[in-house]
């Protein structure tokens, strides 16, 4: 894993420990990246199901201001820090660790309450720019209600008119996420991308 453009282009990643995240590749990478370019000047980006950071990383490397990272994994979270540490970001970068599903819940019912994480609120981190969304597969066909519930949460708060979500997922799963409109999809391999903004 690497970063593969921008300031810390060619700077290793530690790679995530067993099967917990799904990297991808440097070909679908970089697609993506020449995709979101446009928007990631002094953006805010939420990278949901982050692993070990690649995607937000990538997007502080290329111009973002500023990357909030959501992950439940105790040993992707371990490397997480560890990256965010080595590329020296850890004042553009914050963390969420737990389950996203309750904190967006807090966040979007109860603003005053939402703060699991009170830097979010404090630094004004919402609405996002970018939002990347890289659930587990299992997620699309086991716990479908709940990424429509988050659909629901992004849309309703945490979105601006020019946000953009990039959705990533097996090709072979189809989910349609509420008040989100699909305005480009590419597909590579098994893997499909859906580019998203609301409806």
């Amino acid at each position: 894993m690497r970063i593969i453009g921008g300031e810390f282009g060619g700077r290793q990643l530690l790679p995530p420990q067993g099967e917990t995240t799904r990297p991808i590749t440097d070909r679908v990478k970089q697609s993506l990246f020449d995709i979101v370019a446009p928007h990631l000047e002094n953006a805010v980006v939420y990278d949901l199901f982050a692993g070990t950071g690649s995607m937000g990383l990538e997007s502080l490397s290329r111009g973002a201001k500023q990357a909030i990272f959501f992950e439940a994994d105790r040993s992707a979270l371990a490397r997480l820090n560890q990256n965010i540490m080595a590329l020296r970001v850890a004042d553009r970068s914050r963390i969420i660790p737990g389950d996203l599903f309750k904190w967006f819940h807090r966040a979007t019912q109860k603003p005053a309450e939402a703060s699991v994480d009170q830097t979010v609120q404090s630094r004004g981190a919402g609405p996002a720019d970018i939002i990347f969304l890289d659930p587990p597969y299992r997620f699309l066909t086991d716990r479908p209600d709940e990424l429509l519930q988050l659909s629901l949460h992004l849309a309703h708060a945490h979105l601006h008119t020019e946000s953009l979500v990039v959705f990533r997922h097996d090709a072979k799963d189809q989910l349609e996420l509420p008040n989100l409109q699909r305005v480009d999809q590419r597909e590579y391999g098994g893997m499909t991308l859906e580019f998203l903004r609301r409806s």
